[in-house]
């Protein structure tokens, strides 16, 4: 028998979400190894994008099966009122299978999806919502521009050969220098870099008075959620390296993807950038490294180390 009667019957609003959700990606299985600053790594993400973000919005975080540590680190900061949605996985289910629950999920007609290692700078979601507003069926802007392969663009290059309004220039139009940085946090070597830079080159377009690059990627995105919607759900049959499903979709589909045209996120891998890690180096400045721990961050040293690690990786959790 029913005692008294809900008092949310007597509620006269409810709050509603905001019309742009930011949803961040994580997994960290464990706090070393490769992981061992993945936390830093994560909360220097979620920090700028608190610091960063000019457009109002809500921030949903989905946590692929992390370790018990991390998705008490993340419960803490939904309680704080960081993350206003907050979704724990127990197992990973894989970047398709978590998109599948993100993209689905959010409650935003736009979605700004980013890995945990995502870095922003100020105005990055004002300069991408711009892209998405200002030109005809966009579906995906990144908020950095970098040079991506061309097959993944066709369809937004086809476009603006066909409307004389656009502007479209080719060349060697990337500053050197922000080519160079973006590469280099991929793992690639400086000479390298420098022959990619030489081989390739980059394609601007320029429209109501608006100016981007071809080209965007899956690390980092702005969409409109019903756009997504089409390519849902995604049928990846591992975790990682066939992301570019969506890239290639949504050019086949015929929509733009496009970026900004200068640097307003970056990606940091599993290191803390250097103009963060100065300030962590300076809290724990009065306890210097002792021995071991300098010939562990010997580079020949750490190499091996790591290098094995991931192979015993490999054997346990690849298939």
């Amino acid at each position: 028998m029913r005692i008294g009667q809900n008092p949310a019957k007597y509620l006269n609003e409810v709050a509603k979400p905001q019309h742009i959700t930011v949803a961040v990606l994580n997994y960290i299985p464990f706090q070393s190894g490769f992981y061992t600053e993945m936390k830093d790594v994560l909360t220097a993400c979620l920090e700028n994008i608190k610091a960063n973000t000019d457009l109002p919005y809500d921030l949903m975080v989905f946590d692929n099966g992390s370790c018990e540590e991390i998705q008490q680190y993340l419960l803490q900061l939904h309680r704080q009122g960081l993350i206003q949605y907050l979704i724990l996985s127990d197992k990973n289910l894989g970047k398709g299978g978590a998109w599948n629950m993100i993209l689905a999920a959010a409650p935003g007609e736009i979605i700004a999806y980013a890995d945990n290692d995502v870095l922003f700078y100020k105005g990055w979601l004002s300069r991408s919502v711009q892209l998405l507003e200002t030109f005809p069926k966009v579906g995906m802007v990144t908020a950095r521009p970098f040079r991506t392969k061309e097959e993944y663009y066709t369809s937004t290059l086809k476009w603006a050969q066909a409307t004389p309004e656009v502007k479209l220039e080719s060349g060697k139009l990337l500053p050197w220098q922000t080519f160079l940085e973006f590469n280099l946090s991929l793992g690639a070597s400086e000479d390298e870099i420098k022959k990619s830079y030489e081989e390739t080159s980059d394609m601007r377009l320029t429209y109501q008075g608006v100016s981007a690059f071809a080209g965007s990627s899956h690390w980092q995105f702005v969409s409109y959620k019903s756009v997504l919607a089409q390519f849902l759900p995604f049928e990846m049959d591992k975790p990682m390296g066939q992301v570019r499903r969506l890239d290639q979709m949504m050019n086949d589909a015929g929509y733009l993807r496009l970026m900004v045209s200068d640097p307003l996120a970056m990606n940091m891998s599993n290191t803390l950038p250097a103009e963060l890690r100065r300030s962590t180096e300076q809290v724990t400045a009065a306890h210097p490294k002792g021995a071991r721990q300098r010939f562990l961050e010997l580079a020949p040293v750490k190499r091996l180390l790591l290098g094995l690690y991931d192979r015993i990786f490999r054997w346990y959790y690849g298939k």
